[in-house]
């Protein structure tokens, strides 16, 4: 039996994102949020405040993101999307301190990730309460027609993304649509939905996961050759370095896996806005 019916697929391919899903119970939510707080002490900050390094791809070396990014409860829904044969090609802590400005503005993953065909689906995990007060993932309808606009790095205080990418064409916002979360469920977005969030304005952490899924059908479109985690079905293509989940909590082998994935991944993203900035020039 298949995850999503005929129904919520088209929907998704309509308007680029569904919610809500269930998937962590609040004890599996609570040891989560065990796991964050061990990692924060061993880096020795709260997650925000840390280097990019420590908030991308430590799924790699943290065996409980690692158990959430192959939780079959995501990967049936993904799977109804972009097929049997899964790879994760990113993760990220999106993480909102209690009354804090951080935000995001208007943006699409696809931007910097340098993959074609765009089929890649980002997985949302809510691991506290992602209220609109808190800041949840607001979102705009693709109407069919999802495309790629053109961005600019505008390294904006405060923003949650990487280099404050905003969209820069006129946008119809007229229809905004949030996907609220509660703790333990998760959204869906298309690498080509446009979406932003507001700050946490409330007095609890918004703490929530993205995994990037993308099928193993999918190229970089970087000069890099760049790694990827194979979490369902088989990899036919070979057009990624394939890694193991972690064994060891912050191992020594785990790190190491870490760090290489994350320096690629960052080569591979830098390359990428030169080469946005290049095509919308």
């Amino acid at each position: 039996m298949k995850a999503l019916t005929q129904e919520q697929v088209d929907s998704y391919r309509y308007d680029g994102f569904l919610s809500p899903f269930p998937v962590l119970s609040p004890e599996e939510t609570a040891s989560c949020l065990a796991g964050l707080q061990r990692f924060e002490t061993f880096i020795g900050s709260p997650v925000p405040k840390a280097d990019m390094h420590w908030r991308s791809l430590t799924h790699a070396c943290l065996p409980f993101y690692a158990d959430l990014v192959r939780n079959p409860k995501i990967l049936d829904v993904v799977e109804s999307l972009i097929g049997p044969d899964i790879l994760v090609w990113t993760s990220t802590f999106f993480i909102k301190e209690a009354n804090s400005p951080t935000f995001a503005a208007w943006h699409q993953d696809s931007t910097y990730f340098g993959l074609a065909p765009d089929e890649q689906v980002t997985a949302w995990v809510a691991l506290t309460d992602a209220s609109q007060d808190a800041g949840c993932i607001e979102v705009l309808s693709a109407h069919g027609k999802p495309r790629q606009m053109r961005h600019v790095p505008k390294k904006l205080a405060n923003s949650i993304n990487r280099t404050g990418q905003t969209i820069t064409e006129p946008l119809d916002d007229s229809d905004v649509r949030a996907m609220p979360l509660r703790a333990g469920q998760f959204s869906l977005h298309h690498t080509l939905c446009v979406h932003r969030s507001a700050p946490n304005n409330t007095p609890h952490r918004r703490v929530g996961l993205g995994i990037n899924y993308i099928p193993a059908h999918v190229r970089t479109t970087g000069a890099k050759r760049m790694p990827a985690m194979l979490v369902r079905g088989t990899d036919r293509y070979g057009h990624f370095d394939l890694y193991q989940p972690p064994v060891k909590e912050l191992g020594e082998t785990e790190l190491a896996v870490h760090d290489h994935i994350y320096n690629c991944y960052a080569e591979n993203y830098r390359e990428q806005v030169k080469r946005h900035e290049e095509e919308f020039a």
